[in-house]
């Protein structure tokens, strides 16, 4: 197996309100799909948002679910001031602020916030694994 995340679909609650926030207020590129699901193109992979009752129905696996998941999303950036603007963008669009953008042991600098539904996003610079093209 050749190691790549594909897509990652997030079951979500309100779906109308999902793809405002992550469309309007994140600015991400909405690709066409049914109405029942929204699709979202990444650099290399994609976001998929669905119902989380349908989502769990189609996994076969409970709907019901407290606390957290265990894994977070991850949106790496080029710079300190580029975690606090996109922080800010995320905030201003209706996410949560979990955790104000700081200093971090490992030598970065990151914090989080939350979607609407919850899910955890950690915004990140970090100087010595940076990868991608300058945002």
């Amino acid at each position: 197996m050749k190691p790549r995340i594909s897509m990652i679909t997030l079951g979500v609650k309100d779906l109308e309100r999902s793809v405002e926030f992550y469309e309007q207020g994140l600015g991400l590129p909405r690709m066409d799909s049914p109405p029942e699901v929204a699709f979202f193109t990444l650099n290399g992979s994609w976001l998929g948002l669905y119902g989380r009752e349908s989502l769990a129905e189609d996994a076969g696996v409970s709907v019901e679910g407290t606390g957290f998941a265990g894994f977070t999303i991850a949106h790496n950036l080029d710079s300190e001031a580029a975690v606090d603007e996109l922080l800010d963008q995320a905030v201003f669009a209706g996410a949560t602020l979990v955790k104000p953008a700081q200093k971090v042991f490992w030598g970065g600098y990151s914090g989080y916030f939350s979607d609407p539904d919850g899910y955890l996003w950690e915004v990140a610079y970090n100087p010595l694994f940076w990868v991608g093209p300058k945002d």
